[in-house]
């Protein structure tokens, strides 16, 4: 059964084990790209479910257009996605990853580098699921509103610069925990390297704005808000210290692969949470 498979906008299908980009593409020596990552759900029958396709395809044309890169062929990208499910027969989750970089250095009139991948969630991903997971608090150096007026900042830009967010992910293992939640230098918190924050306080379920903070645009978080809302719930975006989250009914990390995570201890302090809603709100996220 396959484990992985590989293709390239322009090429198709590839062999997993042979290269897919040069050594001299923008992506792999700028990081000067953007990517999209969803689940797909494939049934013992081989059929399969895309979340949120069409989603993750406009927020890639629109991380593609803040990085100035030629606009997003949707119509090549929908075709290599058939190709790749085509050679998919593996029943469970996979991450299906899109990525998108400016292309070779050497040929900067030359074409953008699409390269797809389709693999196996993680075991330890599925685990966090359903366990839960401890979180620490990191500064991630820039104000609340620093993107406010500095596109240049590339916010709510999906890139394929993570060393960041890597580099955080390594600290938290380094700690003892799963994740991190980064909080602006004015205090506020952020988002994690992966995902987003959703609690609920006061029968009102929050996550942080986008816009000024740089935070990027959740599809899962606003699949998740949108069926909430139509079950009588109500949601707000915002602002809110770390110390107000330890206060909450639920803290949970929202991403397209680990779905709804709850935050079990929050820089070493516990996160209460009433019995049944994580449940509940991993089925308004679809999870």
């Amino acid at each position: 059964m396959t484990e992985r498979v590989v293709a390239v906008l322009g090429r198709g299908l590839t062999d997993p084990q042979e290269p897919a980009v040069t050594a001299d593409d923008l992506g792999l020596t700028r990081g000067d790209g953007c990517f999209e990552a969803t689940r797909v759900v494939t049934a013992e029958d081989g059929r399969h479910t895309v979340d949120h396709l069409e989603q993750h395809l406009d927020r890639l044309a629109r991380s593609a257009v803040g990085l100035d890169l030629p606009e997003v062929d949707r119509a090549a990208w929908l075709a290599l996605i058939e190709q790749a499910l085509g050679d998919w027969s593996r029943p469970g989750e996979a991450m299906l990853r899109l990525m998108l970089s400016r292309g070779r250095e050497s040929a900067s009139d030359g074409p953008v580098t699409g390269v797809l991948t389709l693999t196996p969630v993680n075991p330890e991903t599925l685990r966090q699921r359903r366990d839960g997971i401890d979180v620490i608090t990191l500064d991630r150096g820039t104000s609340s509103t620093a993107f406010a007026a500095a596109p240049w900042l590339l916010g709510g830009v999906k890139t394929l610069s993570y060393a960041v967010n890597v580099a955080g992910l390594r600290e938290a293992k380094r700690r003892g925990v799963h994740d991190v939640l980064f909080r602006s230098s004015d205090g506020y918190v952020l988002e994690a390297p992966t995902s987003t924050a959703v609690w609920l306080r006061a029968g009102i379920l929050h996550t942080t704005p986008t816009g000024g903070t740089g935070v990027l645009a959740s599809i899962t978080q606003q699949a998740l808000f949108a069926a909430a809302e139509r079950g009588g719930w109500p949601t707000a975006a915002t602002l809110a210290r770390p110390g107000e989250l330890l206060d909450a009914d639920g803290l949970w990390l929202v991403s397209s692969g680990r779905g709804v995570a709850r935050v079990r201890t929050l820089d070493g302090q516990p996160v209460e949470c009433k019995p049944g809603v994580t449940e509940q709100l991993a089925g308004f996220a679809g999870f």
